[in-house]
C-alpha cells in the first residue's frame, strides 16, 4: 500500500494501545519517524523504556481496568490497538476474552466517543465466528464488535503467527517460539498466507492504513466515491 503525499504530509495524533508489546513497540519508534505526526499518545501499566526522548512521545501510566471516558489520552486522530495475550497467558478462556474482546472493545468505544474516527486492530489470521479455535473465535467478535462502533473507517490486520525478528518479547510464550524454529527454515516453502510476519511489517502495515484513511477522511470530502469504512489486510498481503 502506497502512502499517499496527503497522508504524509498530515498532522496526526496516534494512540497506540498495547505499547508494552512488541507489535506496539514498533509502532512506537515507526510513528516517531514518520514525518507529520505531532504525538504518539501510548498509555501503559508500568512505564516504557528504550525509546529515544523525543517529546512528542507521551508515555502516561495506566490502569486499564479503571480507564475513564474523560482521560485525556483518548484525544487522538487514529487509534492504533494491539492490545491482546494468548490463551495460556491468560490461564482461562473467561480471562482471555476480557482481555481480546472486552477490554478492546471498551477502549475503542471510548475512544470513538471522544471522536476519534479511525482505528486500526490487529487480529489474527483465521479469525472467524464459527471456527473451531477459541481464540480465533474471539478474534472475530471482537472484529464485528468493533465493525459496530461507527469508526468512519476500521482497517484490521490479520497476520500468521508474529516473528518477534530477534527481539525478546517482554512476556514469555514458548509455543510460538517453538513454531517459529520449526517454521522459519520453511518460510519459503509455505503458502504466503501461512508465513510468519515480522512484527516490524505488520507495525507497518498498520501505520499505513491509519495514515490512508486519515488522509482519505479530508479527500473524500471533495471526491464523490467515500473511503470504505471497512479496510482488512490478510497476512498473505503483509508479505514482502
Amino acid at each position: 500500500m502506497q502512502i499517499s503525499q496527503t497522508a504524509t504530509n498530515s498532522q496526526l495524533r496516534i494512540l497506540i494501545l498495547g505499547g508494552s508489546g512488541l507489535v506496539g513497540q514498533s509502532l512506537i519508534r515507526q510513528a516517531l519517524a514518520l514525518p507529520g505526526v505531532t504525538q504518539v499518545c501510548a498509555p501503559t501499566r508500568r512505564a516504557l523504556t528504550g525509546f529515544v526522548d523525543d517529546a512528542r512521545l507521551h508515555n502516561p501510566i495506566r490502569d486499564f481496568n479503571q480507564l475513564q471516558a474523560d482521560d485525556a489520552i483518548w484525544q487522538a486522530d487514529v487509534l492504533l490497538c494491539a492490545l491482546g495475550t494468548t490463551m495460556a497467558l491468560a490461564g482461562s478462556q473467561a480471562a482471555f476474552y476480557q482481555t481480546d474482546h472486552d477490554l478492546v472493545l471498551r477502549c475503542a468505544a471510548m475512544a470513538r466517543a471522544a471522536g476519534v474516527n479511525c482505528m486500526v486492530y490487529n487480529s489474527s489470521l483465521g479469525a472467524a465466528l464459527k471456527a473451531s479455535s477459541f481464540y480465533l473465535r474471539v478474534k472475530a467478535e471482537t472484529e464485528r464488535d468493533l465493525a459496530a462502533l461507527g469508526f468512519g473507517t476500521l482497517g484490521i490486520v490479520r497476520p500468521a503467527l508474529l516473528d518477534n525478528e530477534g527481539q525478546q518479547r517482554p512476556d514469555h510464550r514458548s509455543g510460538e517460539a517453538i513454531a517459529l524454529r520449526v517454521l522459519r527454515p520453511l518460510r519459503w516453502l509455505l503458502p504466503a498466507r501461512y508465513r510468519p510476519v515480522g512484527i516490524s511489517v505488520v507495525a507497518g502495515a498498520m501505520l499505513r492504513l491509519a495514515q490512508s484513511a486519515y488522509a482519505g477522511k479530508a479527500e473524500s470530502a471533495q471526491q464523490a466515491a467515500p473511503m470504505p469504512k471497512l479496510l482488512i489486510l490478510e497476512s498473505e498481503q503483509l508479505q514482502g
